[in-house]
């Protein structure tokens, strides 16, 4: 049972992080159940995280591989991906940029 703020009644929540720099595609496998795009000299993983542990624990990931953080911040559920209740749609978004 998770006690974390950022637990929703119909799944985890999902995050969508920016990096600095070009990360591989052979990547991906080790970011579980998160999309891994590039563009624009930019990688972006996006996807559902079950708590801050778990957060935690993916940025530690994160750093390791040695590239530079340009943002963290909580999206709404990727609808295509992960079906949400009418009620979850006016979820606030909040990017928090760590430059």
């Amino acid at each position: 049972m998770s006690t974390s703020s950022d637990s929703r009644p119909d799944g985890p929540a999902w995050y969508e992080i920016r990096l600095e720099g070009r990360l591989d595609p052979r990547w991906a496998d080790r970011f579980d159940r998160m999309s891994l795009t590039t563009a624009d000299g930019l990688t972006l993983l996006r996807g559902p995280v079950v708590d801050q542990a778990a957060l935690h624990g993916l940025l530690h990931q994160l750093r390791d591989i040695g590239l530079t953080l340009v943002s963290v911040g909580q999206v709404e559920p990727d609808a295509a991906s992960y079906p949400r209740r009418p009620a979850d749609t006016h979820a606030p978004t909040v990017h928090r940029s760590l430059r």
